[in-house]
């Protein structure tokens, strides 16, 4: 009797979990432009790959959690450390060497090699200062992103201040969907070179 009652426990508390989990993922704040980007690429039959630091995985989970992920989604890369972007972003010793943080070349340079290598129609590129600390220069405040998009039109960038100041988690989700919407506008053709 106790193992069914146990039994039963662990199916209702899985049951709420999971509708607690689709509740809250992907984040609120990004359904809609999430909703927006998949369609358009459904729409056009059309590909994107991910390459993020700051956003730790969020553009990447958040595509995949949509109806229909695997005819859009070639791939992603979470290059959070440096040595990780030398080994799967095309960097050298000497850009590891002189990096100063985020800035939209670096973002663009990490889109246009994963592009090359998983041959989407679109790659999103990320790089941010999440927080809570930071440093001295403006790409190094809390808050900021770069943003790039490489695809056949060329490679857009963008570079976004939140103004969260050093609320990780909010600042990682608004680099999520600021990212989601700069692919939507390259799609759309909303954004300039």
């Amino acid at each position: 009797m106790l193992t069914s009652l146990k039994s039963n426990h662990l199916k209702t508390t899985a049951r709420m979990s999971s509708s607690d989990a689709s509740a809250h993922f992907p984040p609120p704040s990004i359904r809609n432009i999430l909703n927006e980007v998949t369609t358009l690429l459904h729409e056009r039959n059309q590909t994107i790959a991910v390459a993020e630091t700051a956003a730790g995985g969020l553009l990447s989970s958040s595509i995949l959690s949509t109806p229909g992920a695997s005819k859009v989604y070639k791939g992603g890369l979470t290059l959070y450390t440096l040595p990780s972007r030398t080994a799967y972003a095309g960097w050298t010793d000497e850009k590891t060497k002189n990096y100063k943080g985020p800035t939209p070349e670096i973002v663009a340079g990490m889109a246009k090699h994963v592009r090359g290598e998983l041959g989407a129609d679109y790659v999103i590129s990320e790089s941010g200062t999440a927080g809570p600390t930071g440093g001295e220069t403006r790409n190094r405040t809390p808050g900021y992103v770069a943003l790039a998009v490489d695809c056949e039109k060329g490679t857009f960038t963008r570079e976004v201040e939140t103004g969260l100041g050093g609320d990780r988690v909010g600042n990682m989700v608004r680099f999520a969907e600021e990212g989601l919407k700069l692919v939507r506008d390259v799609i759309t053709g909303d954004a300039k070179l």
